[in-house]
C-alpha cells in the first residue's frame, strides 16, 4: 500500500477556557516543584469573584453547585478575599515547595481573615505563631 509510517513526538497544553490542546514537538521543560494549594485556592477565589463579576456565574451558590462543593466550603475559600492586597500578593507569590508540607494552610488563614480590619491581619500574618 506504500504508507509510509511517521513518528512524532505529542502532548497536551491548556488552550483558552481550559481546553486541552494537542501540541507537537518537545514539550515546554516542567517547572519542579508544587505550588501551594492555599495558593491555588486565593487564585480560585479571584477567578470566582471575576466570574461573577462578569455574569458567567450568577453568584458563590452556582460556583458551589457547579464545583461540587458545598456553600460552606467555597465561603472559606472566597473569605480568602477579605485578606489585605499585600497578603493576597504574598500568597500568590509562595515558593513552591519540593518536598513535604505546605508552608502556609487555608485553615490557619482562616483565623486571619475573621477580622476585617487589615492592620491587625498584617500583624497576624507577620506572627510566626500563626502557623
Amino acid at each position: 500500500t506504500g504508507l509510509m509510517k511517521t513518528q512524532h513526538e505529542v502532548y497536551f497544553t491548556r488552550g483558552q477556557c481550559g481546553h486541552r490542546e494537542l501540541k507537537t514537538g518537545e514539550p515546554p521543560p516542567a517547572t519542579p516543584g508544587r505550588l501551594q494549594r492555599v495558593t491555588k485556592l486565593m487564585a480560585l477565589a479571584i477567578r470566582f469573584e471575576q466570574l461573577i463579576r462578569d455574569g458567567i456565574v450568577e453568584d458563590q451558590g452556582e460556583i458551589a453547585r457547579l464545583g461540587h462543593v458545598t456553600p460552606a466550603r467555597l465561603s472559606q475559600i472566597m473569605g480568602l478575599l477579605s485578606l489585605a492586597p499585600d497578603i493576597q500578593e504574598a500568597i500568590l507569590m509562595l515558593p513552591r515547595v519540593y518536598e513535604g508540607r505546605d508552608m502556609v494552610r487555608e485553615r490557619d488563614l482562616r483565623r486571619i481573615t475573621r477580622s476585617l480590619d487589615w492592620g491587625v491581619q498584617r500583624a497576624n500574618w507577620k506572627n510566626p505563631k500563626r502557623f
